[in-house]
């Protein structure tokens, strides 16, 4: 039985028309397929520009005549309540809601038609397939944080015994913590491994301490894939050498789903099917293949909500290997993320901090962007922008946020800010440890 199919379904979601649609879009022609795009990205704009308030408002009185005309969405442009985003005949209840991580400081509330979702979903699938993983069939080691709330953490642990996952929560990657991860493959007959790279970093180097070879003792192990965070080359041999399996960089933002990932040659492949992606430059004019610039989304199919030409947060360079119906992403630049070591030895990855963000985004969008920097052992920094500073009630609501999900007495000091300190590509990076 196909458990995590069947979810999908009795949620309404409608999993066998958006698998048939990805066969059809996989099987258009190559020399056919820049007109299937340009089609998409019309129909899209259409659909939105017609049933749509909000992007009517962003639109403007603003002449489009060609796609490069058409404004560029931040993540600031959508933090605004949800209710004021939707397309009509979409609300709440018959639509996908999610939130941002806010990795990139600017968390926000999204929805996805149930189609579109449907969609993301089949299309990781499509992608997994490539390594012989199957989400409806192959147990995942799932290397990831989980809500500590009642509720939430119910919510997950349901998830994920649905989707055939098993969660190693990354909270605590102390030596006593990985023995216990340690472990669980000795029973278990896992066939990959999924999660941020950092903790999965992390858990290779105490392997490699060991002097241990995770498939010689899981052998049913296919395949790791690291997400969420830059994989660097040096570490990929580490994580490949520890664990004896092949890894490969996935690539994604919970907003448009699954945006790039690694087939069998080692390419990069972006996602073509159901997003149409752009490296752009300051002037937002599409750049040559072979050109760093920054990395622009529109999704094709999502019409409860507007992703048109979406700026995601990331640099990117497009391979010159790159044809319309197989874009390849030659480099990806950002997405690392530091780790926070504590007194008692907890080492605490900063991704972390995404499960302490849940109790900063509201859906307002009153808290516009944060920081987090570790700037002593015991001791955080919270910087965020916002009209208003936290009140007691929030910065208490926040402080036990850190302690349930970071460690426990800690120094957190709360400063608001007109704006916050980026990089040179102009990207925050929500998590920085001072001390390591």
């Amino acid at each position: 039985m196909d458990w995590f199919k069947l979810s999908l379904q009795l949620n309404k979601f409608p999993v066998n028309r958006a698998r048939k649609m990805l066969d059809e879009i996989d099987n258009i022609p190559a020399n056919q397929y820049p007109q299937y795009i340009e089609t998409k990205k019309k129909e899209i704009v259409d659909y939105h520009l017609n049933n749509n308030n909000f992007y009517k408002s962003f639109i403007g009185s603003k002449a489009i005549p060609n796609w490069e005309d058409i404004p560029i969405m931040t993540k600031t442009d959508l933090q605004q309540p949800l209710e004021n985003r939707l397309s009509q005949s979409f609300n709440l209840k018959n639509s996908y809601v999610g939130k941002t991580s806010g990795s990139s400081g600017h968390p926000f509330t999204f929805a996805k038609d149930k189609l579109c979702h449907a969609m993301t979903w089949e299309g990781f699938n499509n992608h997994y397939n490539w390594h012989g993983i199957d989400l409806n069939k192959s147990l995942q080691a799932r290397f990831y944080g989980i809500p500590l709330d009642f509720y939430g953490h119910l919510q997950e642990r349901i998830k994920d015994q649905i989707s055939l996952r098993r969660r190693f929560s990354i909270f605590d990657l102390s030596e006593t913590k990985l023995q216990g991860f340690l472990d669980r493959f000795r029973r278990s007959k896992f066939d990959y491994l999924n999660g941020y790279t950092s903790a999965i970093l992390l858990f290779s180097k105490f392997l490699k301490k060991e002097k241990i070879v995770l498939k010689e003792i899981c052998p049913s192990l296919k395949l790791c894939i690291v997400t969420s965070e830059r994989l660097f080359e040096k570490d990929k041999k580490v994580i490949e050498e520890a664990i004896g399996i092949p890894v490969v960089n996935e690539y994604g933002a919970s907003e448009v789903g699954l945006i790039a990932f690694e087939n069998p040659n080692g390419e990069w492949c972006l996602n073509r099917s159901d997003l149409f992606i752009e490296i752009v430059d300051e002037d937002n004019r599409t750049l040559p293949h072979g050109k760093e610039g920054r990395i622009i989304i529109t999704s094709l199919y999502n019409k409860a909500h507007p992703i048109i030409r979406y700026a995601i947060g990331d640099i990117g360079i497009m391979s010159k290997k790159s044809t319309p119906k197989k874009p390849i992403l030659a480099s990806l630049i950002g997405r690392t993320s530091d780790v926070a070591k504590l007194a008692d030895g907890k080492v605490v990855p900063g991704l972390t901090f995404y499960y302490v963000t849940k109790t900063i985004i509201d859906d307002t969008g009153s808290t516009k962007e944060f920081i987090v920097t570790q700037t002593k052992i015991d001791s955080f920094d919270i910087e965020y922008v916002r009209d208003t500073d936290f009140d007691a009630e929030e910065t208490t609501k926040i402080a036990e946020a850190v302690e349930k999900y970071v460690g426990k007495n800690l120094n957190v000091n709360f400063r608001r800010k007109q704006s916050l300190t980026r990089s040179k590509s102009g990207k925050l990076k929500q998590f920085t440890s001072l001390i390591n």
